[in-house]
């Protein structure tokens, strides 16, 4: 028995003799947390890419990376380029953060400006308000939490966010910034020399900041790509932040001949969309796209990488190409687009700078291999100011505290572990039409606000009705009601300082 006794102690304490001599286990190597990509396209609608529905657009970058991503059906951006913009790196309405406009290449205003237009002419009913001209250095942006938290960061092209140094993306937490000013669109009408110096500010013939010549003819979007894929090589041992806001589509609608030859006898199927030069110029920006991901690849790093492509506003749809004066390229348009406008947002009604949703749905795809469906799509309602903490809770860095963030995180959204918690979602824009306006979406529905004297509403079923062609205002009052209750709280939670009517209106 005590030989029995004997041999089951040794059996049993052997393991933890042995494991007692090996030492005490080696700790792990934490996680290395993921790499960001952010490749946000200027003016590109929610139709212009073949998984978003394009017959027409050659978009096989796009398509592929759909195919590693969740598609969102209901992503929104504001109607300009720069309110969306400083959302995306705020986390904050418009509304909030004062940029309301697509004015980011002006002259800062004055410290305690007021922000709102003293007068009108007389033919124009409401005052309107006036937006600010850069984002505020006191904002805590994406980027200067990332960069606090180990991560290198890059801007790569347009910013829009402040035309003056102190305004730059150097100054709001971009380690590497290649950019610049003034900057509503592409330097060198999209080709190399771009006219930049850096100490160009007296000297109205060029821009200042710190993109460089490339050869002779370079096109400004593959130059982007260039400076995208030395970046994430540079930085490959990471993690980093790669913020690129792509040049293309924006006008002045700079292209390469050969590629819109290509699509002058192309026709679509659906008869929507069928402009040459617009298709070529999405065919270089898929590229782009595509030279980012081949690098992501051959580093070996694509599947530790969060890639999030985003449009910044809905598809351009202006006739300005056709009108008569003197707009640059207004021959080269003619000669190869005829009298076609940039894009149709069909079956979405009108386009930028609209607040209907041809001017503010977006495509919107996230992808990270192992944590969020590869090929899975999403209705959730999200938009620009969701962005900022939907990064944060993705990687695990808190929110700073210092931080007003309208915004909520979708990230278990991404991860498919439940259904975004939010009531309302709203876009503000104060410019368009006659009076400006805002809406609020809450489940299917939409109401449209139109500041005046009175107020107008319009209000849109748009499970029923995504072209917003009937007006159900009228027909339920009690919908329209409860919706307005929401703008009303919306607009008092943010401090907008909304269009007033003008005292020397006169009809």
């Amino acid at each position: 028995m005590k030989l029995a006794s004997t041999l089951i102690a040794a059996l049993l304490f052997a393991p933890l003799a042995a494991l007692h001599a090996a030492g005490p286990p080696s700790p792990q190597k934490p996680a290395r947390k993921p790499n960001i990509v952010l490749f946000l396209v200027d003016d590109m609608g929610w139709m212009d890419s073949g998984v978003y529905g394009s017959r027409y657009y050659e978009t096989p970058n796009m398509d592929r990376l759909a195919k590693r991503s969740k598609r969102f059906t209901s992503a929104y951006a504001q109607p300009l380029c720069s309110p969306t913009r400083a959302s995306l790196l705020t986390g904050q309405y418009s509304a909030r953060h004062g940029i309301t406009s697509a004015t980011g290449h002006r002259p800062p205003q004055p410290e305690g400006h007021a922000f709102i237009e003293d007068t009108a002419p007389p033919d124009e009913p409401m005052l309107k308000p006036e937006s600010k001209n850069y984002l505020e250095p006191a904002q805590i942006t994406l980027a200067e939490v990332l960069k606090g938290a180990g991560y290198r960061t890059a801007h790569i092209g347009k910013w829009h966010l402040g035309l003056t140094q102190p305004h730059w993306p150097e100054q709001q937490g971009f380690d590497f910034a290649f950019h610049c000013h003034p900057d509503p669109g592409p330097p060198g009408n999209y080709f190399s020399p771009y006219h930049v110096l850096p100490n160009a500010v007296k000297n109205p013939k060029f821009k200042v900041g710190t993109i460089t010549d490339g050869p002779q003819g370079e096109y400004i979007v593959d130059r982007q790509a260039a400076e995208a894929v030395k970046f994430i090589s540079e930085s490959k041992s990471g993690p980093f932040f790669l913020n690129l806001w792509c040049y293309g589509v924006h006008g002045p609608w700079g292209h390469k001949p050969e590629y819109t030859q290509a699509f002058m006898e192309k026709k679509d199927p659906s008869g929507r969309q069928g402009n040459p030069i617009m298709a070529s110029m999405l065919k270089s920006v898929d590229e782009c796209l595509g030279r980012i991901l081949d690098e992501l690849e051959k580093q070996g790093i694509a599947d530790n990488t969060i890639i999030i492509f985003n449009s910044d506003n809905g598809g351009n749809t202006s006739t300005k190409p056709m009108h008569t004066g003197p707009i640059p390229g207004r021959e080269d348009w003619r000669k190869w687009a005829g009298n076609k406008r940039p894009t149709s947002n069909s079956p979405l009604r009108d386009g930028k700078g609209s607040l209907y949703e041809g001017g503010t749905r977006v495509p919107l795809m996230w992808a990270w291999a192992g944590r969020i469906a590869p090929g899975s799509t999403s209705e959730a309602v999200v938009g620009p100011i969701d962005l900022y903490p939907t990064v944060l809770d993705l990687i695990g860095i808190a929110k700073p505290e210092e931080q007003h963030i309208d915004g909520v995180s979708y990230a278990k959204v991404l991860k498919g572990e439940g259904e975004l918690d939010r009531a309302a979602y709203f876009n503000y824009f104060p410019h368009g039409g006659a009076s400006g306006g805002v809406w609020v979406r809450s489940g299917d529905f939409k109401l449209l606000r139109w500041f005046g004297n009175p107020d107008t509403y319009e209000l849109y079923n748009l499970r029923e009705d995504l072209s917003e062609a009937t007006d159900l205002a009228a027909e339920m009052p009690d919908k329209v009601k409860e919706l307005d209750v929401l703008i009303d709280g919306f607009l008092k939670d943010t401090s907008a300082t909304y269009p007033r009517p003008n005292p020397a209106y006169r009809k």
